[in-house]
């Protein structure tokens, strides 16, 4: 199991109405407790067990983007886990984006370290860069916001 793979099952999880899974492939454990009160979500009317788990982090996706983003003008990106953020790839280099950037679906936009591993971040929506919320080098939580984006406005 690769670490986007446990990133979309914490996710799922995380909004769902589990309250606990523990996963075993060889020597590796994997035990995750959901504490979220937030148990009417979009993933917690019945569906079937054998639903792929990209499906159901895509509607917790989409989910979260239409609550946070009433007006659709704009889109937060928030922090998919625990760590340290990081802007630039090293303090020597510019950071990965700047306000006023084009970011588009799959842009690296930043860099999480936790537990001595360093993530990299990716966007998963398009839009231009309004807003950085986080300082680099800086600790934040799981679903902090980290950057605001204005959304692409189709012709």
């Amino acid at each position: 199991m690769d670490f986007k793979e446990i990133k979309s099952l914490i996710q799922l999880i995380s909004k769902s109405d589990i309250r606990e899974i523990i996963i075993k492939i060889g020597d590796t454990k994997i035990h995750i407790k959901n504490n979220n009160e937030l148990l009417n979500s979009v993933l917690s009317k019945k569906r079937k067990v054998d639903t792929p788990i990209s499906d159901l982090t895509d509607k917790v996706y989409q989910s979260k983007l239409e609550k946070n983003d009433q007006n659709n003008q704009f889109i937060t990106i928030r922090s998919p886990m625990i760590g340290t953020f990081y802007r630039k790839p090293n303090p020597e280099k510019d950071p990965f984006v700047k306000v006023g950037d084009q970011i588009n679906i799959g842009t690296k936009i930043c860099v999480i370290e936790a537990m001595k591993l360093f993530n990299d971040i990716e966007s998963e929506v398009c839009g231009k860069l309004v807003k950085v919320f986080v300082e680099d080098s800086t600790p934040v939580d799981y679903d902090q916001p980290l950057f605001l984006l204005s959304r692409e406005i189709d012709n």
